[in-house]
């Protein structure tokens, strides 16, 4: 394999690419390595996970979909007339249409991703498709606070959040953004939220090991982006992906394995790696019903609604706020 290697560029003080360039320093410096999850998501990476989503093996999100399309009508019923949907980590705006559709009243539709081009692509589809509905994109970590466009005014907002990116959060960071939701979203807001649930860890496992590899270019794209972007050196020839369930912590761990010893530049240092020696990627949460509507009730939510599809693998929560009327 042919890598292409640049020189790491100057980044001015306000840049965001130094918070890319200080987490992937600090992340490989780190025992164990690791690397933070959310800059999977460049151009490439975005793509790739558009193209996971359709996998036989990954249930998660036709799975949600059904759930949205049969229930779409009920939780429609809890959102007042000219609310705003804020969408935590838009990606793909394929869910949204469905609550969109489903719940004339909303009034405006602000996408947060930290996927900027990828954003600006997916709203302009969807503003042609809706001309009548205020889309206000965001460029940003929605990890990190960040301002509501004055435009919302006075709406009922309304938070969403699919496809289970919850479970992509280590519980410390799930409670912070639960309660950084309610208080972006204030007094009176609603969150649906999409949780994946703990079942037989065979299609756990398999929903992450497909067998056409996508997961796998995924998982190592970002080698590949800190090499476009970093000046980095890796060869993801050298690196294999790795997914396996931990049934103590009840996630889904992904790893990139390095296969021999070596050693790598990157960012302007030098990483050494062992043979069998890991970055770890991403972590999966599974939640049940119970353990995630408790999770919520001590950030600020409490339960309006649940809906779960017939073989329990996935659950939609309404959330209300809790200082909210009901």
């Amino acid at each position: 394999m042919s890598i292409v290697v640049r020189r790491p560029r100057a980044l001015a003080i306000d840049d965001p690419g130094r918070t890319f360039l200080d987490d992937v320093l600090a992340g490989l410096l780190a025992e164990p390595k690791r690397l933070p999850p959310k800059y999977f998501y460049d151009r490439i990476g975005s793509e790739l996970f558009q193209r996971i989503t359709t996998l036989p093996e990954y249930y998660l999100t036709r799975t949600e979909i059904g759930i949205l399309e049969a229930r779409a009508g009920e939780i429609a019923k809890l959102i007042p007339a000219n609310a705003a949907v804020v969408e935590f980590g838009a990606g793909s705006s394929a869910k949204t249409r469905i609550l969109l559709r489903a719940a004339p009243q909303i009034s405006a539709y602000v996408p947060v991703d930290i996927s900027g081009a990828f954003l600006a692509a997916e709203t302009a589809q969807l503003q042609q498709e809706m001309p009548d509905l205020r889309v206000l994109p965001i460029a940003a970590d929605f990890m990190a606070p960040f301002a509501l466009p004055a435009e919302l005014g006075g709406r009922p907002r309304i938070g969403f959040f699919p496809g289970s990116t919850i479970g992509n959060l280590e519980p410390h960071e799930a409670n912070a953004l639960l309660r950084q939701a309610a208080a972006i979203l204030g007094r009176g807001a609603l969150f649906v939220v999409g949780v994946d649930l703990v079942k037989d860890p065979d299609i756990l496992t398999a929903a992450y090991n497909d067998r056409d590899g996508v997961t796998a270019a995924f998982n190592l794209n970002l080698l590949m982006r800190i090499n476009h972007e970093l000046g980095g050196e890796f060869n993801p020839a050298a690196f294999r992906h790795r997914a396996c369930y931990n049934s103590e912590q009840r996630r889904i761990e992904m790893h990139l394995v390095s296969l021999a010893r070596q050693r790598v530049r990157a960012c302007g240092k030098s990483f050494d790696f062992r043979r069998g020696e890991t970055i770890h990627t991403e972590n999966s949460y599974k939640y049940t019903v119970e353990s995630f509507r408790s999770r919520a009730l001590g950030a600020g939510w409490t339960s309006a609604a649940t809906f779960v599809d017939a073989q329990n693998y996935f659950s939609v929560h309404v959330l209300r706020a809790k200082d909210a009327a009901a």
